[in-house]
């Protein structure tokens, strides 16, 4: 097998579980290895826009069924549910935004102050981010689902199986992590959710568009 035909096959195999074992559980290796994905995904001006709360207590997954509707199947069985934050608050006046350019990145004030004037004229003019702050955070989030994509692959890749949730009331859950101490709901609010596992099911067959139907080639 050719190394692009290893690549489709894991395609192939992926697909959203929706009956996890309750006997086999994911590695600690493993899941380190989903999580490293994440954290090293693509960003927009490389941002990391994103927090990733790895939901461990069982009253708290107890909890999620009251607005997680999405989840419930994952809560009955995934050995892990991770919850994806997105960041409400990059502007280029944000001390996220310094802290990543001068602190991480360690630029110069001569590079900090030019890459900041083009990140405020793409936010503001380009893209217009920042009429509202839903576009704001919707624009954040769409980062994270890099990394959930990254994750779910390197998930499949090592033969483990996932489901994408967005079945979720976002005010309520926001609030119960808020109230749980989890959510500073000034910086971040939920994005979209995943869960791993194994399947305790036959694997459907996988449907799409054939690539002829969805390609169109700008010669």
């Amino acid at each position: 097998m050719t190394k692009n035909e290893e690549i489709l096959e894991v395609f192939n195999k992926r697909y959203a579980c929706k009956k996890f074992s309750t006997e086999k559980r994911v590695s600690d290796e493993d899941l380190k290895t989903i999580l490293e994905s994440a954290r090293l995904s693509p960003s927009s001006f490389g941002m990391e826009p994103w927090k990733f709360l790895l939901l461990r207590n069982e009253e708290m997954r107890n909890d999620f069924r009251q607005f997680a509707w999405g989840a419930l199947n994952s809560l009955n069985g995934a050995t892990e549910i991770v919850i994806i934050l997105a960041r409400k608050d990059i502007t280029g006046d944000s001390e996220y935004f310094r802290d990543n350019w001068k602190n991480l990145k360690k630029v110069s004030d001569e590079a900090f102050e030019a890459v900041k004037d083009k990140f405020t004229k793409f936010q503001k003019e380009h893209l217009k981010l920042l009429e509202n702050e839903r576009t704001l955070f919707d624009w954040a989030s769409k980062q994270t689902y890099i990394a959930l994509g990254n994750m779910m692959t390197v998930a499949a890749y090592l033969g483990i199986d996932s489901c994408a949730i967005e079945g979720f009331n976002k005010e309520q859950l926001e609030k119960y992590l808020s109230d749980m101490g989890l959510l500073d709901l000034n910086v971040y609010g939920v994005s979209v959710m995943v869960s791993f596992g194994y399947r305790d099911e036959e694997q459907p067959k996988k449907i799409r568009r054939e690539l002829k139907d969805v390609l169109e080639i700008i010669e």
